[in-house]
């Protein structure tokens, strides 16, 4: 087994144990809720999952980064250097989840010098596992996925989201909309980022655009990019950026669908 092999077995082991956990913390219905910033729903699961996940690296990889949306979300602290670094999202779709609806799912990315190298999904309420290792391809509970080969965006079906805050970004967010159902067949909200990226991975999406953080895009990044979809920006981030946890802007999709996507949400920019 190669050392990226490895690497992803661990991560499976450990988003099976942290699905394990919330799927039963959620049964015994006896979350406790909070909010972030007064806002952003988080529960007791979140935290629960986030340090399943965070000891056991750090007792398998003391020496390795953790950016993990709960226990440390500081991107600025991060260094892209030779030192591996881990991105979790314990709980991608936390609304979903302490609404006991089943898009929900655990997110942990492998990284090297800005790279992703590793990436696994896991709903646990669906037990589906997608994963990916950079340049060997990406699975769905082991099967090899491919994304769609949609040519024709009238025939396009896509996702999207929108953030806890949207005092100030409505309106914009209402005319990408408005372009996009013009232009495409129809649009899917699942309430999960990594799930809207791997469902563009395994065909059932054609195209996801969104500004998210980086844990609720990175290892569906990979799985995306393993699949055969191209993995881009609508808005191109800043030269100076290096890395591949930029997740401003994102754009999705099976690849005859870029540049036309591209082209509608530049468009529709106010």
């Amino acid at each position: 087994m190669s050392n990226l092999e490895s690497i992803m077995s661990f991560a499976s082991d450990i988003a099976s144990q942290a699905g394990d956990l919330i799927v039963s913390l959620r049964a015994q219905n006896r979350l406790r809720h909070d909010y972030k910033q007064g806002i952003e729903l988080v529960t007791d699961a979140d935290i629960a999952a986030d340090k399943l996940i965070a000891d056991a690296i750090r007792l398998k990889f003391p020496n390795h980064q953790i950016l993990a949306e709960e226990s440390n979300p500081n991107m600025d602290a991060i260094v892209h250097d030779d030192t591996p670094l881990w991105v979790i999202d314990p709980i991608d779709g936390t609304v979903n989840y302490a609404h006991h609806h089943q898009m929900v799912a655990i997110s942990i990315a492998y990284v090297v010098k800005g790279k992703i190298q590793v990436a696994v999904v896991y709903n646990p309420f669906l037990s589906e596992m997608f994963s990916a290792i950079r340049k060997q391809g990406a699975w769905l509970n082991d099967q090899p996925i491919r994304c769609s080969q949609t040519k024709d965006l009238n025939r396009a079906i896509f996702a999207t989201g929108f953030p806890y805050d949207k005092s100030t970004q409505l309106p914009q967010l209402i005319t990408r909309l408005q372009s996009m159902l013009e232009q495409c067949a129809d649009v899917r909200r699942l309430g999960s980022a990594a799930l809207d990226i791997c469902w563009v991975a395994l065909g059932r999406l054609d195209a996801y655009y969104e500004t998210v953080s980086p844990w609720d895009c990175a290892a569906g990044w990979l799985i995306a990019k393993e699949s055969g979809a191209k993995c881009g920006y609508f808005i191109q981030p800043n030269d100076s950026i290096t890395h591949e946890l930029h997740s401003e802007n994102l754009l999705i999709c099976t690849p005859a669908l870029f540049e036309p996507i591209k082209t509608i949400l530049q468009k529709a920019q106010l």
